[in-house]
């Protein structure tokens, strides 16, 4: 008993000790400074958060994935310690996908893994599409494809009531209504909580929105008929089947959207942050799917 209690004491040492492990440094894209926390060495691996997060939500995934690779968590553009430009069209997909390019090219690396939670997953999905030459392999959380999503918003009752937060932030001044307290909200570990809360406190509320109002469908919803980009590498998903926000009929046919191997997980009891809720089971999936 008393060695379950060290080893669980150490492992939480552990793991709030990441901060004063990692390295911090800033790619330039285009004039906007990217923040990145780095740890470990080997084949690089580019982390991407969502909505409303920063880079120490992949705390855990780190801790383990840094012992065979160097693991590069970014905040994105409006978030933390990254530069926050004015103005909606600053936060195009484009220029999304082009921050998380900056950050492997100033690591001097041609390509990278790429793992991608809520918004990196939607900005991972767009990079793999776009960059296949800079993506070695791809790992989504709590996002399914973008046209799986489009679809369900097309036609599904269900996901268009639950995505009514999301047309509240497409919303003139919508950021007024937010606090970093509220924001941080979901994190249920509270040291956890008061790093975030000092995070959110840095960031950019109306920057966290503009990735909203630029990129999330607006209403009337309408099927995408263009033709289907897939993606070129081995992709692994993961899904938390208690997601509220994305529900579960958007992972259909996701097949249909890469060339390779798909390896889809769905955790029930797991909710929209899966890589905290079930942060054990996602860690040991990532690991042992990148291994094989």
């Amino acid at each position: 008993m008393k060695l379950v209690l060290f080893l669980i004491a150490a492992s939480l040492a552990c793991s709030a000790d990441i901060e004063s492990r990692v390295e911090h440094g800033y790619a330039d894209s285009g004039g906007v400074k990217i923040h990145y926390a780095s740890l470990g060495k080997g084949p690089l691996i580019i982390l991407i958060h969502g909505f409303p997060d920063y880079w120490y939500t992949w705390r855990n995934q780190m801790e383990e994935l840094s012992k065979n690779y160097q693991t590069v968590a970014v905040d994105l553009r409006g978030y933390n310690l990254s530069d926050k430009p004015k103005g909606v069209e600053q936060y195009d997909m484009r220029l999304l996908v082009g921050d998380i390019a900056a950050v492997v090219k100033h690591l001097k690396r041609d390509k990278a893994i790429i793992i991608g939670h809520d918004w990196g997953g939607a900005i991972a999905w767009t990079f793999a599409a776009a960059l296949p030459e800079m993506t070695e392999r791809l790992i989504i959380c709590n996002l399914p494809n973008l046209r799986g999503l489009n679809r369900e918003l097309a036609t599904n009752p269900e996901q268009q009531k639950n995505s009514a937060y999301a047309r509240r932030f497409q919303s003139e001044g919508a950021h007024k209504q937010l606090t970093a307290e509220g924001l941080a909200g979901w994190v249920k570990d509270p040291a956890a909580k008061a790093k975030y809360i000092e995070a959110f406190r840095r960031s950019d509320f109306e920057a966290m929105l503009n990735f909203y109002k630029r990129n999330y469908p607006r209403e009337p919803y309408t099927l995408d008929t263009s033709p289907v980009v897939k993606v070129k590498m081995p992709v692994l998903m993961i899904h938390g089947l208690d997601d509220k926000a994305l529900l579960p009929g958007a992972l259909n046919n996701s097949w249909d959207y890469v060339e390779k191997d798909l390896t889809l997980v769905t955790i029930p009891g797991a909710g929209h942050f899966v890589q905290q809720d079930a942060s054990e089971m996602v860690t040991r999936t990532m690991k042992m799917w990148l291994n094989r």
